[in-house]
């Protein structure tokens, strides 16, 4: 049975090959991964797929792990189970069906999960003509050839059932009034039996695969799914792969990709493989048909070509531009009925079809295999059913569009009611409106494209390809001009909280390429100059770039623009950022619980946030160590230039002891002082995520030093302490060189200005003969001698590890440097040496000149304003005529005159490896 099973479904599943193999081998999904997640967000459960892909950027949302298709079905620990009910989710074109097709071919062949005998694939839109039925009979039903169902779906075998599509399933699935069944051989309404099977009642013995997009995913109760997945979709390097595999021919993969980059909102859509494919071939038909027009720029205007493109398909390439009466009367027809069944589905959230649903719309089925038809709509047959539907969910939403657009003209009733029997209404702004209405009370967003398409349909340019498709009157742009006015209202009367359903408003005049007020607050949005503009419809649009804009990509920087009431208007669209600037806004508490509550959400995608430069206390850092304790995203916050104490630094090390993401901090020049840097001290050891800490400018003291000191000896992942300006004294440093004894990772420390003498030099020095790890030591402006810097050279020649070490401002001397100098003969790792400000001479740079001679590591020397003269600088230039390694030479200051300057030009037309003197 299992092998006659695996014939069939091999058989029956090779013919998709080719239409599955949308990428080159590099992009196979053989080499791809699912990402394991925790749940679904609430945006993923409640906006429109184009939407959650717009505001992300196409970016992977936050994972547990990635997961192989082999490991899809497996424990993930040693102790765990297999997973009985498997969610794996992804927006509309993404690949489910692709990756379960691929799957299944795998299992035939033996490849993967040779473990289960039976693999059950059910697609659901299949299921909708049924009403109702057993478990086993619809086993017979869709696999004939098992001759032993109830052996199949009994526990002697490890089974795996695959309901592939569930947003494509007639029913809204109620999990919590469905009739519970557990007899397969019981027959029950279709909707109740794929209940009562992810429930567990039915086939308990059986695993579950589910695909579905997330939204409809989304009502199946959380307990019930033991694993959820998500696919991935393209990234920019990924759509190069494909473009140069698919495209490469006359460089029309990097004519694309250019054009791509330009117009970041095609770019984004191209996350999707299905889109990516639909984009790229009209693309290249437009750049292959000879014509001289620009290529789209917005979305509309790229749909307008593609319906254009598959209704010429077959036609010669070159010719002149169609005219209405060259296109086929029926292509016209179709492409309404088309519309018209897109619309009334769309409004139903239905995207599947049977052929009476077609018959139903005025659609012959005949027509559907003409290059028209045949290029929006697909055609899935089964043992059981045969459905349509649209090649991606935007299309329909495309035509869906077109018909509105062009039915608006001359309808007399309300074109959302099916029937005739509704209130009149009468002329295009009226229908228009009341669109932009159905559209804006849409919790969902499911009509958001709908409207954009609608909106960029006005534009004259954008119409222009479906001049032979669509009956179109003359239009000379007064409906444009009062559908920008009508917008820009809408934008003044949103809300005090900008939502996506406003936000999808500025996408609309984007389609109609009325984008005076998007590039008014991009611009200045790009030169910071935003402060006291951010009005209801420039938040609005604030929110709109956000998503849109390259300015925003990167980094957001919103520093000296906000306020509590703008924070508080923008929170929804601030945690789609990923690195975000909010500095000198003068926040105080009151703003920092709303972004605590931003950080506290589920759906936070903000990676690092600057918060420098505002007014932040002790209770808003509070509200902050709230929000860290669940936050799993954030990997750095700056908290510099705030009025965050002891008290505050206590709240977020408590956190810091639970979080395990955030990598980076930095408090400096807060009012923390000993009690609270202890506190932070004692969460390095056992946080082993921070990575850098930055104290600058605290009062840290040398009790708060020695608790550092005690971390650094057990702690082994931080690798950057910032201590400058901290009154750490000798004995602070004392007792952080003893720690330098013990730990090896921690790859710099910076002691600025803490009144370090000799006695704390020498314990630093005796730490670096034994520690291998520290890369960089500074330690300007202290009170270091020459003793000390004769230790630091006796520490120089055993150690070769160290490669930036900084005594700028101390009290080295010539004899001091003359001891560096000599280390320096010897020493192979040092690359950069700052001994600005300390009473140098020119004996002491004879003395450096001379190990410039020998040493090949030293790439930056740092002697500014040491009295070394003329003299200093000629020893200085001879060196060079013969040292290649050095790269940048600091004498600004160092009392030099004519013959100095001439001794390093004549050693300047030898010396080739000097770049910045």
């Amino acid at each position: 049975m299992v092998k006659k099973h695996k014939e069939v479904l091999l058989q029956q599943y090779e013919k998709h090959r080719d239409r599955d193999s949308v990428s080159c081998p590099k992009l196979n999904i053989s080499s791809r991964t699912l990402l394991l997640v925790d749940g679904l967000s609430d945006f993923q459960q409640k906006e429109h797929d184009l939407m959650q892909v717009g505001v992300t950027r196409g970016g992977r949302r936050n994972h547990l792990r990635q997961l192989g298709l082999a490991k899809l079905f497996e424990p993930l620990t040693r102790v765990s189970l297999p997973p009985r009910v498997t969610l794996t989710v992804g927006v509309a074109g993404i690949g489910k069906t692709t990756w379960v097709r691929h799957f299944i071919r795998q299992w035939c062949q033996g490849t993967i999960c040779p473990d289960i005998h039976f693999v059950l694939p059910l697609t659901l839109c299949e299921l909708n003509s049924l009403e109702k039925v057993s478990a086993e009979r619809l086993l017979k039903m869709t696999f004939p050839h098992l001759q032993v169902p109830s052996l199949v779906l009994s526990n002697a075998c490890r089974t795996l059932l695959i309901l592939d599509g569930l947003d494509e399933f007639r029913s809204t699935l109620n999990f919590s009034d469905a009739a519970p069944c557990n007899d397969p051989k019981k027959e029950v309404s279709i909707d109740d039996l794929v209940t009562n099977v992810i429930r567990g009642n039915l086939l308990p013995d059986v695993a579950v695969w589910v695909t579905s997009r997330p939204g409809v995913a989304s009502l199946i109760p959380g307990g019930l799914v033991d694993r959820v997945t998500e696919i991935p979709g393209f990234s920019p390097e990924d759509i190069q792969i494909f473009l140069n595999h698919h495209f490469s021919e006359k460089d029309f993969a990097s004519r694309i990709w250019a054009h791509l980059e330009s117009q970041k909102i095609l770019l984004v859509m191209c996350y999707i493989p299905c889109i990516c494919w639909m984009l790229a071939e009209t693309l290249l038909y437009i750049m292959q048909s000879g014509r001289q027009e620009s290529l789209p720029k917005t979305c509309t205007e790229l749909y307008a070509h593609c319906c254009s493109m598959k209704a010429e398909v077959g036609e010669p390439r070159g010719r002149e531009p169609v005219k209405s009466e060259q296109v086929h009367a029926t292509n016209r027809k179709l492409l309404g009925n088309l519309g018209r069944l897109a619309f009334y589905s769309l409004l139903k959230h239905k995207y599947t079809f049977s052929e009476q649903d077609l018959r139903a719309y005025g659609i012959d089925i005949l027509l559907t295999q003409s290059s028209l038809g045949a290029g929006v709509l697909i055609r899935r047959e089964s043992t059981i059913h045969t459905t349509y539907r649209f090649t991606h969910l935007t299309l329909q939403e495309f035509l869906a569009a077109t018909f509105y657009h062009v039915s608006s003209k001359r309808a007399i009733f309300d074109l959302f009611s099916e029937s005739t029997m509704s209130w009149p209404k009468i002329g295009f702004q009226n229908h228009f409106r009341s669109a932009f209405q159905h559209s804006q009370q849409a919790e969902d967003g499911h009509l958001d494209l709908f409207v954009r398409f609608l909106t960029g349909l006005l534009c004259p340019t954008t119409i222009k390809p479906l001049a032979g498709l669509l009956a179109l009157g003359k239009d000379d742009g007064s409906q444009k001009d009062w559908a920008a006015g009508f917008l820009q209202g809408l934008l003044s009367s949103v809300g005090s909280v900008v939502s996506l359903r406003a936000v999808n408003l500025a996408y609309c005049l984007q389609e109609l390429q009325h984008t005076e007020l998007l590039r008014s607050v991009e611009e200045d949005l790009r030169q910071g100059c935003l402060a006291g503009k951010l009005t209801r419809p420039h938040c609005v649009v604030l929110g709109y770039l956000l998503h849109a804009s390259p300015e925003c990509s990167e980094q957001t920087n919103l520093t000296g623009c906000l306020n509590y009431s703008t924070v508080k208007s923008l929170l929804p669209q601030l945690l789609y950022c990923t690195h975000l600037r909010l500095e000198n806004n003068n926040f105080k508490d009151d703003v920092m619980e709303l972004l605590g509550s931003l950080l506290s959400a589920k759906d936070c995608h903000i990676r690092k946030i600057s918060l420098a430069d505002n007014i932040i206390s002790n209770k808003g850092a509070k509200a902050l160590s709230r929000a860290l304790l669940v936050n799993r995203t954030l990997t750095s916050i700056n908290l510099k230039n705030n009025n965050i104490g002891s008290k505050g630094a206590k709240f977020l090390a408590e956190a810091l002891k639970m979080n395990q993401a955030l990598i980076s901090i930095n408090f400096q020049n807060n009012s923390i002082a000993e009690e609270g840097a202890q506190a932070i001290a004692e969460v390095l050891q056992c946080n082993r995520k921070l990575v850098s800490l930055n104290m600058r400018k605290n009062t840290v003291g040398a009790g708060g030093a020695k608790k550092f000191a005690e971390a650094l000896k057990t702690n082994r992942t931080l690798t950057k302490l910032i201590l400058c300006s901290n009154q750490l004294g000798d004995k602070g440093t004392v007792a952080l060189a003893e720690a330098l004894t013990f730990n090896h990772t921690l790859l710099s420390l910076q002691l600025q200005s803490n009144s370090i003498s000799n006695k704390g030099m020498t314990a630093l020095t005796k730490a670096l003969r034994l520690n291998r790890g520290l890369v960089s030591l500074n330690l300007r402006e202290n009170s270091i001698g020459v003793e000390g810097a004769k230790n630091m050279a006796h520490a120089l020649q055993e150690n070769n590890s160290l490669q930036n070490l900084d005594l700028t401002a101390n009290l080295l001397h010539d004899d001091g440097v003359q001891a560096i100098a000599g280390a320096i003969k010897f020493n192979q790792g040092l690359t950069s040496l700052h001994l600005q400000w300390n009473f140098i001479k020119s004996t002491a740079t004879k003395a450096l000149a001379q190990a410039l001679l020998s040493n090949t590591t030293i790439q930056l020397l740092d002697l500014q304003e040491n009295t070394i003269g003329n003299e200093g600088v000629t020893y200085l230039a001879e060196a060079l005529k013969v040292n290649t390694s050095l790269r940048t030479l600091c004498l600004q200051g160092v009392s030099a005159g004519t013959s100095g300057a001439v001794a390093m030009a004549e050693a300047l037309t030898s010396n080739q490896t000097l770049q910045t003197l």
